[in-house]
């Protein structure tokens, strides 16, 4: 049992509650160490954000954890070996998720309080309660057929380059990549276009773990309770609608804190993988010969940003309540917050000659019961808005040096502030607008004359598909609804 503030937001235990006895202080887990002259890194400072390989670097010769502040006041463990990371996301009876004890020596404001506070998702939760959550959002994302998620990104990606394509520049960071994310999210959740910017503009502070960070958390349980009501009185067929109705039963509370882990998962990382790919498609000698010859290799550019630039480079917190030690003695205390840092692990010296073309063994999706349930989907939106690009601006180049880049500071996700490009301009085709989509996400049976396929006994009752609804228009490229462009003029402030 949890309680929560008027956003809606779980907060501490009620008085009682065995898991906020005897909670051990930051303190008392230095008094239990050996005496260090140790400072903790910044992982909130410029220099962090500029280079954090080097700070990794550094932090290794403490072993196979460093110790680091996440925001001012805010030391944490920060497990950076590739064998450790694997230790603590595959023991949560060592490393439990619940940060319910440790969050009460933290001030309401703190930076980082919203991304690591107690919620009722399966971020947070371990055994019985992390099972229950977790199947039903995995059937719920399970139930996304990949031919319509691809329509859906496809129809988005041509909205956001037809802004821009006869331009012959443009930020594929502020025009493109953190927009497309928000357009799929808006056709799987069917949300009202201006609710679903809110919700973005809210998770973008969050991510950053700045001073605005308690407030936009505040404005995200609202708007989160807003769509989720709209939909339960409203059901559709749709991504929200199908956790609505999944035979676990979520109540508002968890529906709330499950949708915000989808979109926590599935737009500010997945907007920093694509930015972050298409900086290295664009930057690095071996991909240049490639880029125009038809042979585009999006799908090694991906796997290898994973290994080197995860979006998502720093987290998965745990709790540990005693002091635990590493394979390779490191000790992580109890009181202190362990955080993996999935970037760091995967360039673990030891693992420099597993690196190789299409290795996928990074950590970037995390691992153990708590791994990414949604990295398919990921992984379709990211190399399908990239090819997109590729295709549609087949001359685009950084329209900087690589080294003028620069790096949003954070301690939590790995994200440009921009990415300027050139290239020469592209004759647009006129908006064919259209009927909305067909908003059906599972795929028909097939064999049974259009009934809908179930997942984990939960019927799909929206309307098949019609070929005359499904109908491209004379150009080949999918319709699109002329709401898609009124969101990102919208966005734009145009």
């Amino acid at each position: 049992m949890t309680t929560t503030d008027p956003a809606g937001h779980a907060g501490g235990p009620p008085p009682g509650c065995p898991a906020h006895a005897s909670a051990p202080s930051e303190q008392a887990a230095r008094a239990a160490m050996p005496a260090t002259a140790v400072e903790p890194t910044a992982l909130y400072s410029a220099a962090f954000a500029a280079d954090p390989a080097a700070v990794y670097a550094e932090l290794r010769r403490q072993g196979s954890a460093g110790f680091v502040e996440l925001s001012p006041g805010v030391p944490a463990s920060l497990v950076i070996g590739y064998e450790a990371a694997l230790a603590v996301l595959r023991d949560p009876e060592s490393f439990p998720r619940d940060p319910r004890r440790w969050q009460q020596t933290m001030p309401p404001d703190c930076p980082v309080l919203p991304m690591m506070q107690h919620r009722r998702s399966a971020v947070f939760n371990d055994g019985d309660v992390h099972t229950r959550l977790r199947v039903a959002v995995s059937d719920s994302l399970d139930r996304i057929d990949p031919t319509t998620l691809r329509q859906y990104v496809e129809r988005s990606a041509d909205t956001l380059i037809d802004d821009f394509a006869d331009r012959g520049r443009a930020d594929l960071l502020a025009e493109y990549a953190r927009l497309l994310p928000i357009l799929v999210f808006n056709q799987l959740l069917d949300c009202p276009p201006q609710l679903s910017a809110s919700l973005v503009r809210c998770l973008a502070a969050i991510f950053e773990g700045g001073a605005e960070a308690a407030e936009a958390n505040g404005e995200l349980g609202r708007c989160m309770l807003e769509l989720i009501t709209l939909r339960q009185r409203e059901p559709g067929n749709d991504l929200l609608s199908w956790l609505i109705a999944h035979p676990t039963r979520l109540d508002t509370q968890e529906l709330m804190d499950q949708l915000t882990m989808l979109l926590a998962g599935g737009i500010e990382p997945v907007q920093n993988l694509i930015a972050n790919a298409l900086r290295l498609l664009l930057s690095d000698a071996r991909f240049a010969g490639d880029l125009s010859g038809g042979s585009l290799p999006v799908d090694d550019a991906l796997v290898e940003i994973l290994w080197t630039d995860p979006p998502l480079a720093n987290f998965g917190p745990a709790y540990p309540t005693r002091n635990v030690s590493l394979p390779d003695g490191t000790v992580l205390p109890a009181g202190r917050p362990v955080v993996v840092s999935y970037a760091a692990a995967n360039l673990d010296p030891s693992l420099a000659s597993d690196r190789g073309t299409g290795n996928r063994a990074h950590l970037a999706w995390s691992a153990g019961p708590h791994a990414c349930p949604g990295q398919s989907q990921a992984r379709i939106i990211a190399s399908l808005a990239i090819e997109k690009v590729l295709d549609r601006l087949p001359d685009v180049e950084l329209a900087l040096a690589e080294d003028e880049l620069r790096w949003r500071p954070g301690p939590f996700q790995r994200a440009l502030t921009a990415l300027p490009v050139r290239f020469p301009p592209v004759a647009v085709p006129e908006d064919p607008g259209g009927p909305l989509p067909p908003s059906p996400l599972t795929p028909t049976d097939g064999g049974t004359g259009g009934r809908r396929a179930t997942t984990a006994g939960v019927p799909s009752d929206g309307p098949a598909p019609t070929a005359e609804r499904q109908a491209a228009p004379a150009d080949g490229r999918p319709s699109r609804p002329r709401w898609m462009a009124a969101l990102t003029r919208w966005w734009r402030g145009q």
